[in-house]
């Protein structure tokens, strides 16, 4: 039967300094790099990033910019065209709307263009230490095969789960660890179960027997 704090313990052993992996150094350059983010690699965003913040380093000169322009410097990045459309209007709200400073609201972060709920969540949690659980394709995985979530669960619906099962204070550390344990061990494929500690209810386990 899965037991929520022996999860937290035994992940807050395995990867007690875990932390978001993107390279970022005040909330507007968080927001860019959340938002590229999306179905690509942590890695692949920190390679294109220094050139991009150099290039437009707020929201004044990011929305100066045309689409052709900013998508010359993200072209290695999947959906490329559309995150440039986005990060072009991203930096229009934000100088228009918020005096070019990234708000601190759940409702007005998502109020902008191709900001959705999870980058909205990493946000709020990595640059004003608002409690947050973002669900990544890593959480959602974990959590499933942990009982933790339904198979069928949108990210909304395992975020919500996720935050009735574990203490508020934990939320933003249990996030960065998730995501750690779903790169090291628990994969899409091949998961690496002889090192889990979870395999007595594990659900992929449970389905490839």
């Amino acid at each position: 039967m899965t037991d929520p704090s022996y999860i937290a313990s035994e992940l807050g052993w395995l990867y007690p300094d875990a932390h978001c992996t993107l390279d970022f150094a005040n909330p507007f350059q968080c927001l860019v790099a959340v938002s590229l983010s999306a179905q690509t690699t942590d890695k692949k965003v920190n390679e294109v990033t220094p050139a991009l913040f150099a290039a437009f380093p707020d929201p004044e000169s990011l929305s100066q910019a045309s689409v052709e322009e900013v998508g010359g410097y993200i072209r290695s990045l999947g959906l490329w065209k559309n995150k440039a459309k986005n990060l072009v209007a991203l930096g229009k709200e934000l100088s228009e709307r918020f005096d070019g400073q990234v708000p601190a609201t759940e409702k007005e972060l998502t109020s902008l263009p191709g900001v959705g709920i999870k980058t909205a969540s990493v946000v709020l949690a990595e640059c004003f230490q608002v409690p947050a659980f973002p669900v990544d394709t890593h959480v959602g995985r974990v959590s499933k095969r942990l009982y933790l979530a339904s198979l069928s669960d949108t990210p909304e619906q395992v975020m919500v789960k996720l935050k009735k099962k574990f203490p508020i204070e934990s939320w933003i550390a249990l996030h960065h660890r998730f995501i750690a344990f779903g790169r090291d061990i628990c994969h899409a494929q091949n998961p690496g179960c002889n090192r889990c500690p979870f395999t007595s209810f594990c659900r992929y386990l449970k389905s490839a027997r």
